[in-house]
């Protein structure tokens, strides 16, 4: 045999070789692919540690806008948001853009840097109840003043959201605060006091359906609306308006008709774009609910205000970041009724009918991660895996956040104001 066909006998061989062994190796299942794309992560009042911290630093620094989807009224989430205030502030961080209404911002806003804000919180929620949503929960409210007090005095919280439902009280006596004209301020005065007597009555039953947004007819509304376009002013049509929206919402939302979520989603949309135009460079922090920051349609068949975030970050040519952020197990508040305490429920998303994909995440972790330490999965490394085989839940996750955070274990945060302690 000569030298060119040894040559081609060993090549056919080596080739022979390789397909045989490229036959018998698995392709990894998708739980080693999480494993894979995991790292700890060390979450401690003093700061984050850990690879998943390392991960977590580089993709924010790159990212003009950094998105946290949360499940809501824990203690620790809001402690982990802290941390991340800290790691943008030395590159610039303009505002927190939270899920309230503008007007709730303000209020925070107004009490941000005060040395007793909990108390001020605590009796703007007492005169006031149920006018705010989550900045009313005492840990929520201590990372935005720690954000504050790192990012500098121009840091504000942007509220992108509808008002809460307790919320009619406050806005009418800021109407009146406007100096609206004679027959506004007629028509406004009456409705603050439909207002306070529906107020009672809500206390009393705690039930949100005897506030006054929902007892309210539109014939009333009607002809308050009319005296306030002639001469209440811009300032009271501006408050006007947004306590019609709010109801509005809050009304199909109940009614399970129209479209509540959509209505909201371009609500806040409209809001943002606004912040945009006046603060066109701003680099923020979002924190809301996980379905809102999805990018592309969420869960809910929504195109939230994730998306339009990650749209208008394409636009400019940066980047936006994507984080969701969710517990294995523990304890979390719910809404108990008009100005009281939230009531405590334990859930297990690895188990049972809470089970959801923070499952898959912990069964990921490394069988000596410390029992502490959080989990962070980078779902970008997922991206080029075949979705279609995946759950729809992990293709929407995949798709729609760019790390996941999982901690072991979530406890209940408190809220200001209520009736007890």
């Amino acid at each position: 045999m000569n030298l060119k066909s040894i040559a081609a006998a060993l090549a056919l061989a080596s080739l022979c070789a390789t397909s045989v062994h490229a036959e018998t190796v698995a392709p990894l299942t998708f739980a080693d692919r999480l494993a894979q794309a995991g790292s700890p992560l060390t979450v401690r009042p003093e700061g984050l540690s850990g690879p998943g911290a390392a991960i977590l630093s580089e993709a924010m620094d790159a990212s003009r806008y950094v998105l946290i989807g949360e499940s809501h009224f824990s203690r620790e989430i809001p402690a982990f948001t802290t941390n991340v205030c800290r790691l943008m502030a030395p590159g610039g961080l303009t505002a927190m853009v939270v899920e309230i209404g503008p007007e709730a911002a303000g209020v925070v806003n107004a009490r941000l840097r005060a040395p007793n804000r909990e108390q001020q919180i605590s009796d703007f929620m007492t005169s006031h109840p149920d006018a705010m949503a989550f900045l009313n929960g005492r840990d929520e409210g201590r990372t935005a003043a720690d954000c504050a007090g790192v990012a500098g005095p121009d840091f504000k919280l942007w509220g992108l959201d509808q008002e809460f439902f307790g919320v009619s009280g406050y806005l009418f006596e800021q109407m009146l605060a406007a100096g609206p004209g004679p027959l506004a301020r007629a028509q406004i005065e009456a409705l603050a006091k439909q207002e306070r007597t529906a107020m009672q009555a809500a206390l009393a039953s705690g039930s949100p359906m005897d506030l006054f947004l929902f007892k309210v007819t539109d014939a009333t509304l009607d002809q308050a609306g009319t005296a306030i376009d002639q001469d209440g002013g811009d300032r009271a049509k501006a408050l006007f308006a947004a306590l019609r929206e709010t109801r509005a919402i809050y009304q199909a939302s109940q009614s399970r008709r129209g479209d509540p979520n959509g209505r909201r989603a371009r609500l806040m949309k409209r809001t943002l774009a606004a912040h945009f135009a006046e603060a066109p460079q701003a680099r923020l922090l979002m924190k809301f609910g996980a379905y809102h920051l999805y990018k592309g349609y969420n869960p809910l068949g929504q195109r939230d205000v994730g998306n339009f975030v990650a749209e208008h970050a394409d636009g400019e040519g940066v980047k936006s970041l994507h984080i969701i952020v969710a517990g294995a197990r523990g304890a979390l508040p719910g809404y108990n009724g008009v100005g009281r305490p939230m009531s405590v429920q334990k859930f297990d998303a690895t188990t049972g009918k809470d089970a959801d994909w923070c499952k898959d995440v912990m069964l990921a972790r490394p069988s000596d991660t410390p029992p502490g330490d959080w989990f962070l999965v980078d779902l970008r490394l997922l991206r080029s895996a075949d979705l279609e085989a995946l759950t729809p839940e992990w293709r929407a996750l995949i798709r729609g956040y760019d790390l996941a955070v999982v901690a072991p274990e979530l406890s209940a945060s408190t809220v200001l104001g209520a009736d007890v302690p």
